[in-house]
């Protein structure tokens, strides 16, 4: 199993190293462009122009990369957290085509948005449920405790699910900040679908779990891969197409692993960024005052005085910590 995990990181790894070089240029003559908020902070401005979809760069080696190592690719289990990923990319693929491509600035409207995204949690967490077993319980952090919600589980988790995606495309804000967060959180999941296998799963059926020690190898390589082109100072942007397929890989493991609280801990960056635009947006309409200089957070450091490679690698480094956590939350569960 340790041999396939491995092969799966390389294999997206060297595929995402390859086709960076081909597609950039692409992206380029089609001048796919990243417009730049002229909120935002005012140096981000200079990277007005910079190909952004290229999401697609890695997206391509995780599917090549996951389907050809899998022990079984046409599992049910891979089938669901591929096209969980592939799903969300698709719709953040839509919304950079109609904002880069066809210059509309808004993109999707948010109602769209959250229509698709709502759409395929409720498919994903049924039909994990009714043709995996997953069930529609939860499993709290660091205890064995399961905690049964039956049809509230529905709303709840897919409540997570598009929260997460969504937070993961907050995070996308700095070169190589979500796609670095995001290898870390990856690789939490090699290690807590390893110990699904070999210590023993939260439910009973997970008939290919060491799949998903496979697929989340291939979304770290691919991840590893991309900040090849994507670190400061960035030569392509992931757009809404990286970002939106990457929440969907991680609510998708999340899902099929029972970790769905767990996420929480695991991918707690995201949760950081997402808690730092609803502070800031009730905060001003409330009070008409600002907490932070700008959010989501990583902009308030920014604007603070840190360069932009010191804000990535600090949240690095948190993301770092919070996997190793999420993977202990696990672990503790199955003693």
């Amino acid at each position: 199993m340790s041999e396939r995990i491995f092969l799966a990181a390389a294999v997206a790894l060297i595929i995402t190293l390859i086709l960076g070089p081909l597609l950039i240029p692409i992206l380029r003559v089609l001048k796919f462009g990243q417009n730049i908020r002229e909120e935002g902070p005012k140096r981000h401005l200079a990277k007005a122009g910079t190909p952004t979809m290229g999401g697609i760069i890695f997206l391509v080696g995780i599917v090549v990369s996951a389907l050809t190592i899998a022990e079984k690719p046409t599992s049910l289990e891979m089938v669901l957290v591929v096209s969980s990923m592939l799903g969300y990319g698709l719709i953040g693929f839509i919304d950079d085509f109609i904002k880069v491509v066809m210059h509309r600035s808004l993109g999707l409207r948010a109602y769209q948005k959250l229509i698709g995204q709502f759409t395929l949690a409720f498919l994903l967490t049924w039909a994990a449920n009714r043709y995996l077993g997953r069930g529609t319980d939860l499993v709290i952090p660091f205890t064995t405790i399961h905690l049964e919600l039956g049809l509230i589980y529905y709303p709840f988790v897919a409540l997570i699910i598009v929260g997460i995606t969504n937070a993961v495309n907050l995070t996308d804000g700095l070169d190589g900040l979500a796609a670095g967060t995001t290898l870390f959180s990856a690789l939490g999941y090699v290690g807590i679908a390893w110990l699904a296998t070999t210590q023993g799963g939260r439910v009973p059926v997970l008939a290919y779990e060491s799949d998903l020690a496979v697929f989340a190898a291939a979304v770290a390589g691919g991840c590893f891969g991309f900040l090849r082109f994507n670190r400061f100072p960035a030569r392509v942007f992931m757009g809404d197409t990286g970002s939106l397929a990457l929440g969907g890989a991680l609510v998708g493991l999340a899902v099929l692993t029972k970790t769905e609280l767990i996420l929480l801990i695991l991918g707690g960056v995201y949760v950081i960024e997402a808690i730092s635009v609803i502070i800031q947006v009730i905060s001003f309409q409330t009070t008409g005052k600002r907490v932070f200089r700008m959010s989501p957070l990583h902009h308030h450091y920014e604007l603070v005085g840190w360069h932009e490679w010191k804000v990535v690698i600090i949240f690095w480094l948190v993301s770092l910590l919070c996997a190793v956590l999420g993977v202990i939350a696990y672990f503790a569960g199955i003693l």
